[in-house]
């Protein structure tokens, strides 16, 4: 499986092709992360990884559609971010965007009712999100991960004091099937 590690720092994922803009790190490739496209093929990547790089980059929609461009169809994206009630999540001043469980709906089948954002897809294959060891421990991390209703119901009243910390997407990338040639 020929895998990118995008943003990958100096703890690339072993066996990927790691992409930075950072020299000092463990990159196969240097390139600015806010420039497109990125410096491959079209559908070149089985799966893509982007930890802790999302909330860093300028744009969220347009980096998404560069990821989606890199991915082949029925392949893979596995993001991770602060939630954005989390204290690192604004106290890193290279933060640009704070983030939600929900942030992501642009880019699913129904896309949130903002379909003209942007015209690739996405399926949501999971969310996780961590909350403060506190939380974790009265079970409030596992009624948000189970039940999505309720993770609805927390994003919208209780996330303020039930802080989030961290959150786990994972996406299968849906793109259009090529019609034959007549």
């Amino acid at each position: 499986m020929k895998t990118l590690d995008v943003g990958c720092g100096i703890h690339k994922q072993p066996g990927s092709i790691g992409l930075d803009n950072n020299p000092a790190s463990c990159a196969d490739v240097l390139a600015d992360l806010d420039h497109f496209p990125y410096p491959f093929a079209d559908s070149s990547f089985d799966r893509l990884t982007a930890i802790h790089v999302i909330e860093h980059v300028t744009n969220v929609i347009r980096t998404m559609e560069e990821f989606h461009r890199l991915v082949r169809n029925g392949g893979t994206v596995r993001l991770e971010t602060p939630h954005y009630t989390d204290f690192s999540s604004f106290c890193d001043p290279t933060h640009k965007s704070h983030l939600n469980s929900f942030s992501f709906r642009y880019f699913g089948e129904n896309h949130g009712g903002f379909g003209y954002y942007s015209k690739c897809r996405f399926r949501e294959l999971s969310v996780h999100v961590k909350l403060l060891a506190f939380w974790r421990y009265l079970g409030f991390q596992y009624l948000v991960n189970t039940f999505p209703r309720y993770r609805r119901f927390w994003e919208h009243y209780l996330c303020y004091v039930i802080r989030g910390k961290v959150m786990e997407f994972e996406f299968e990338v849906l793109k259009p099937t090529p019609k034959p040639a007549a």
